[in-house]
């Protein structure tokens, strides 16, 4: 299964210099993706991962380093059924971004996964059936 890989994955492994075990893991877990072109990136999230970054070169480094990566193509409907989903978890009370609400939408219209460490995708999962990438434990 594709995985589409949310910004704080991407932030991790791009723009942290130090790292704790977890962390590490994490960031191995997205090198097996990209090694196996299992790696699916959007537009809304690049631009998520280059904002802010207040160095010019660091943001030339990751903005190059991204490029590796070509954006789905995204549909309106993609969009209306991320506002669909916004509005009926906003309805019961879960809060999410536009940008994470779309990750949604499209991991469960295209059958894939979504590698995050947001705690909020836990509560997606239960009501939307988004599927999540859980990394295999290390050894």
């Amino acid at each position: 299964m594709r995985v589409l890989v949310d910004t704080c994955i991407w932030s991790l492994a791009l723009r942290r210099r130090r790292r704790t075990e977890r962390e590490k893991r994490i960031v191995d877990a997205l090198e097996e993706l990209i090694r196996e072109l299992r790696v699916v990136m959007i537009c809304p999230v690049r631009q998520e991962i280059l904002s802010g970054i207040r160095v010019e070169e660091d943001f030339v480094r990751v903005r190059d380093r991204l490029r590796a990566f070509p954006d789905l193509a995204l549909e309106p409907f993609d969009f209306e059924l991320a506002a669909e989903y916004y509005n009926r978890c906003r309805a019961i009370g879960i809060q999410g971004s536009n940008t994470d609400l779309l990750l949604c939408a499209l991991a469960v219209r295209r059958h894939l996964a979504v590698f995050t460490v947001d705690r909020d995708f836990e509560r997606f999962h239960a009501r939307l059936g988004v599927a999540l990438f859980v990394p295999a434990p290390s050894a």
